[in-house]
């Protein structure tokens, strides 16, 4: 039997495994066998039995197990039949498939293939019953209705649609989905049979038009050519795409949306008839008028600028200027005019660069006429009343002259130069205009052709380095780069170089570098010799000093540090210059680099103010290349070895002021032993400095001491000169310590603290302290607790005590011993030994000082004089350190509680009220801290819960404590409760942001704390109302009552803490806490007041409605008109009804 036989005979139930058998070795790539060949071999009539046997085959087998039962048997994994096995049956339909598929591939002009139809039939009822995937059968079968489609088949059209929609689908869910859209693409024809209108294909409009999505497809070049294809299906179906990519326009990348208006401009070009009307009407003249009318902070805005930008960088086209002539016609002219300065300014961006935009089936004499009424219309925007417009002229304008240039009359030209340069650059109205200005005549300056006339009006505009505005410098000195780039002209013709360097030296970072990019090849030039270098910076140091500093200061950014390194030892041999030439005796065996040119130094003689200059900028240029030195340990250490031998001799040489500062911070680069000499002076130098002096004596010393890991003698000698000052007990002042600096200096602590302040106030000098470790800080912290006796001393004695420390100094200590605990605090890993320091002071406050807060009077009066703000500043100096400590996160539930506790004794004192501004900041940093967090809210412990509600309590109670106290203040002595008030309005405002966080207990109790005296003291005042002419409703905060008015100052600057406040009054007023005619007049002028300034119009009205719900319970039949209560009445509905009106 030959295999055409067999396999024939194969194709039906009773011999499935042989039929099995044969796909499988159809499959097996070693294994001749193949079917396509067996089927093209046999004869019509085979070839229609075989169909026949297998389209039988098919049907009993999708009998027995049809496709919708074959997932459920394979996860319930029974054992069953082999004919009911889902395996089985879909091996079996797979090879049905892929016969009759190669059978297709075969199928001759003639043949009949109803059978094969009849098989095609039941595999797309196959098809669309089992889910979408890439599984070899639905990938035969999928195969089988595309190669039905192409071929033409009967019924193609209902494969054709089934092909079409599975690779629309398999194209969004595979991970690579590249050659299935290639396929859809091969099949894009069968949109074309397809009705738009029908229900039926709705699923495959909305698989369509998610394409418009999909980044894939829009970077594919098939999946693009699909979609441009997309526009000509249907002429309904544009404007619904076009919706689509709009609404998705805000989320497409600078990228994506440029493949948008590829796709766009290609539908375009290849639409025709209504298609074509319909691209331009509905999609291209809909992004026109997106361009003009929206706004520019909107995200879509930029996006549809940049796909007309596509449209107009194909001007020159017939076709393409004819439509945009066509489609900017009814709209643009009409904008260009329109009284919003927007939608101007928008057109303007458009009308510039779509320009010209003309006819071109027009003569050429119309065409000249309506260009030339389009550049009156430029140069009328130019003189727009509006600044954004007049920006955005000048920008279309420079566009227009530096691509038309050639074609422009001369005459329009310089008109357009003139104005820009002679008027908008000087626009003194608008900083803007003036930027746009230099900005963009760096565009013009891209055309060669203008550089001639721009040499000539340049120079007019040599003041603008001097603008007030710092970009409109900044957009100057980059248009003078440009010039200088282009060599258009020489920038120092356009601006003189004595006003670049005065302007380099006073001016911000971002203008400086554009200084020394625009000035480094004239002081730097690199191909020239170091000496000439060292000329070049003679020169700017002569010029201007300052100038060169900065000029310096930059230089790294423009050329590598082997240079800046050479500049240094060039600098050197010119310093050395200076000196006696037998003094440097290693210039003798200077290698041959330094040959004769550069040994022969320039001649400086002794001109201390360019040596001194010399000495900075050495300075300087080492700062800027220290990295760069750390990791060349060659070039470092040769570096040391120049500067070390001549460093001592330069000390000597150059002893003014002005050479041994940078001298000094020479020395603070290289390690002590390269400069012996002085390295071992600085800290005798810092023993008999002056107790007076002022940090710039000191500071480069100290850092000279940190920088050679020397900080423990200096920590030593502030512990030293601390310690001996305190007032001696007995005979124990004997100091077991020995200084090896053999001299006897009186011990200064004033000194000692400035020293103490320098060190720990600068991030170098601090990380050297605190890395020498516990021992040595905290024996200078105990000392430093020690002071609090001399605090005492002098906060108890009624007379002076000469022999005392000042009262000054021991507040310093006080305060330096707290800033110190917390330095140490925050390097103990696990102790808490320095805030239960921090907690001891805080009781000896209580107990010491709190007592002279309350002291009133005395005797003779003069103890209460002086004892009673000395405790108030020691008691507002802790509390600043405590501060300190909680916003740093240093302090834990005991510290808070502590610290609270204090606030609360000083409150209850009777002068506590002097240090509300020093005890607000506290409970907003205690606040703070417990801020909720939204993510862990519902995770926290109830354990902590409660320990956070307990603190937060005591925080509001002591708020409401400062409110009263404030408030009585206030009517006790009213001018000092009015600076009592301003002088706390920093820590309130701080403190309502935070508790404005919390919408529950007991922070939330703050405001109705802060409504409630509102309240009091305005009902008190409308109480107080006796004639008919003071029944006035508020204006502004300054109407109000003291009080009332700072607080109300407090809320309204943030709007949140505003809206906080306003819930609460809704929350009281629905309570019905509010009842009488007075209270709820307050209400209303508070109400007022918040509205006069425009904020939180929603809170507003929602307070306002619920007064309203209670105020028409105090109607008043009044018939005497004078009746105070009927007035207020009467006042307070004019005001509510105003408020509603918003």
């Amino acid at each position: 039997m030959s295999k055409r036989e067999a396999f024939l005979e194969a194709a039906c139930k009773e011999n499935v495994e042989d039929f099995l058998h044969f796909i499988q070795l159809h499959k097996d790539k070693a294994e001749p066998f193949d079917v396509e060949e067996v089927v093209q071999e046999m004869p019509r009539d085979h070839r229609e039995a075989l169909w026949g046997r297998l389209a039988s085959l098919l049907q009993d087998v999708l009998q027995e197990l049809p496709p919708e039962h074959w997932e459920e048997g394979r996860e319930e994994g029974m054992e069953m039949e082999s004919a009911k096995d889902p395996k089985h049956v879909m091996a079996v339909v797979d090879g049905v498939a892929l016969v009759a598929l190669l059978s297709l591939k075969v199928l001759q002009d003639g043949d009949t293939y109803s059978t094969l139809l009849e098989i095609a039939h039941k595999l797309h009822v196959v098809l669309v019953s089992l889910p979408v995937s890439d599984a070899p059968l639905q990938l035969h079968v999928h195969t089988l209705c595309e190669a039905w489609w192409k071929k033409g088949l009967k019924e193609k059209e209902k494969f054709g649609r089934t092909a079409f929609l599975i690779s629309l689908q398999k194209s969004f869910i595979l991970k690579k989905p590249g050659a299935e859209i290639q396929r859809l693409w091969g099949l894009h024809d069968v949109l074309l049979s397809l009705d738009y209108t029908s229900e039926d294909n709705k699923q495959i409009i909305n698989l369509l038009l998610q394409c418009f999505h999909r980044p894939i497809y829009l970077r594919n070049d098939d999946g693009k050519r699909f979609l441009v294809f997309l526009f000509s299906w249907n002429v309904n179906f544009i404007w619904v795409i076009h919706g689509t990519i709009k609404n998705q326009l805000e989320f497409y990348s600078k990228t994506m949306t440029a493949h948008i208006m590829e796709i766009y401009f290609r539908a375009w070009k290849k639409a025709s008839g209504d298609f074509l009307e319909q691209i331009e009407s509905s999609c291209i003249q809909d992004f026109m008028q997106c361009a003009i009318f929206l706004h520019r902070a909107s995200p879509v805005h930029a996006k549809v600028r940049q796909i007309l930008s596509y449209f107009h960088t194909r001007k020159g086209c017939h076709k393409v200027d004819k439509m945009l002539y066509n489609l900017y016609r009814p709209i643009l002219w009409k904008a260009l005019s329109a009284p919003n300065f927007e939608v101007r300014a928008n057109a303007t961006l458009l009308f510039t660069e779509a320009f010209p935009v003309h006819d071109p089936d027009q003569s050429n004499e119309n065409i000249d006429e309506n260009i030339q009424k389009q550049l009156d219309t430029a140069m009328g925007l130019l003189e727009d009343p509006h600044p954004t417009v007049r920006s955005n002229a000048t920008l279309g304008v420079c566009k227009i002259l530096a691509k038309c240039w050639e074609l422009l009359p001369p005459t329009i030209i310089t008109d357009f130069l003139k104005k820009l340069v002679m008027e908008l650059a000087a626009d003194t109205s608008s900083p803007d205009v003036r930027c746009s200005v230099f900005k963009c005549l760096t565009i013009v300056l891209d055309n060669a052709l203008s550089h001639p006339l721009l040499e000539k009006l340049l120079p007019t505009l040599k003041y603008s380095l001097h603008d007030n505005s710092e970009k409109v410098r900044t957009a100057f000195l980059d248009m003078l780069i440009k010039v200088k780039a282009v060599r258009a002209a020489k920038f120092w013709d356009v601006c003189n170089m004595d006003h670049l360097l005065a302007r380099l030296a006073i001016d911000s970072s971002s203008v400086s570098k554009r200084v020394v990019d625009l000035l480094f090849k004239s002081f730097f030039p690199v191909n020239e010799s170091e000496r000439e270098w060292c000329c070049r910076c003679i020169t700017l140091i002569q010029m201007n000093p300052m100038a060169a500093r900065k000029f310096y200061q930059y230089a790294y950014k423009h050329t590598a540090p082997t240079n800046i390194i050479k500049l240094m030892l060039a600098i050197r041999r010119v310093l050395n210059s200076c000196i006696q030439a037998d003094c440097d005796l290693t210039e003798i065996n200077d290698s041959n680099k330094e040959n004769s040119a550069q040994a022969e130094p320039v001649k400086l003689g002794k001109d201390v103010a360019v040596v001194s200059s010399l000495l900075e900028v050495v300075v300087i240029l080492w700062r800027s290349v220290e990295k760069a030195l750390k990791q060349n340990e060659e070039a470092q250490k040769y570096t040391f070895a120049k500067f070390g031998n001549v460093i001592s001799k330069y000390f000597q040489a150059f002893e003014d002021e002005r050479c041994t500062v940078p001298l000094i911070q020479l020395a603070t680069f290289m390690p002590p032993a390269a400069v012996p000499t002085f390295s071992c002076g600085v800290l005798s130098r810092l023993r008999r400095m002056d107790p007076g002096a002022v940090p710039t004596h000191y500071s480069q010393l100290l850092d000279c001491i940190c920088s050679w890991g020397q900080a423990a003698d200096i920590l030593e000698l502030i512990t030293e000169w601390l310690t001996e000052s305190l007032p001696k007990h007995g005979e124990k002042a004997n100091s077991k310590r020995k200084v090896r600096i053999q001299e006897t200096v009186e011990a200064k602590p004033d000194l000692a603290l400035a020293y103490l302040e320098y060190l720990f106030s600068h991030t170098s000098t601090q990380e050297k302290v605190v890395a020498l470790g516990q021992r040595p800080l905290k024996q200078l912290h105990t000392v430093l607790g020690n002071w609090k006796s001399v605090l005492y001393a002098h906060l108890s004695s009624t007379t002076e005590d000469p022999q005392r420390p000042s009262l000054e100094t021991a507040l310093k200590a006080f305060m330096f011993h707290g800033r110190l605990g917390a330095h140490l605090q925050h390097n103990a890993s696990e102790s808490r030994d320095y805030l239960l320091s921090l907690e001891h002071m805080a009781a000896w406050i209580a107990e010491r000082v709190l007592p002279l807060l309350a002291k009133r009077t005395t005797d003779d009066g003069g103890d209460s004089e002086k004892s009673q703000p000395l405790a108030a500043q020691i008691t507002e100096s802790f509390l600043t350190v405590c501060r300190d400590v909680l916003l740093v996160g240093l302090g834990d539930e005991t510290f808070k509680g502590q610290i609270l506790h204090l606030c609360s004794l000083i409150l209850l004192s009777e002068a506590g009220y002097l240090c509300i501004p020093a005890v607000l900041p506290i409970l907003k940093e205690v606040a703070d801290s417990y801020a909720p967090d939204d993510d862990n809210i519902n995770q926290t412990e109830e354990n902590q819960e409660d320990a956070t509600t307990v603190i937060l309590g005591v925080v509001a109670n002591i708020f409401q404590k400062i409110i009263e106290l404030l408030a009585r203040r206030l009517r006790k002595e009213p001018e000092e409760g009015k600076q009592l008030c301003q002088s706390a309005v920093p820590g309130l405002t701080e403190f309502l942001k935070v508790a404005e966080m919390w919408d529950r207990a007991p922070l939330s109790g703050v405001f109705s704390t802060v409504f409630a005296i509102i309240i009091v003291e305005k009902r008190h005042l409308l109480q107080k109302i006796t004639h008919p002419e003071e029944v006035i409703t508020p204006e502004s905060v300054e109407d109000m009552p003291p009080l009332s008015s700072i607080l109300l100052s407090v809320i309204l600057k943030s709007p949140s803490v505003s809206r906080a406040f306003l819930t609460e009054v809704s929350s009281s007023l629905d309570s019905e806490a509010i009842s009488s005619l007075n209270e709820l007049a307050a209400i209303l002028h508070v109400l007022a007041v918040i509205k006069h300034t425009g904020q939180s119009k929603a809170s507003l009205k929602r307070a306002a409605t619920s007064v309203q719900q209670q105020l028409y319970k105090h109607a008043v039949a009044s018939g005497d008109s004078r009746d105070i209560q009927g007035l207020i009445f009467e006042s307070s509905v004019k005001t509510l009804n105003e408020i509603l009106d918003l």
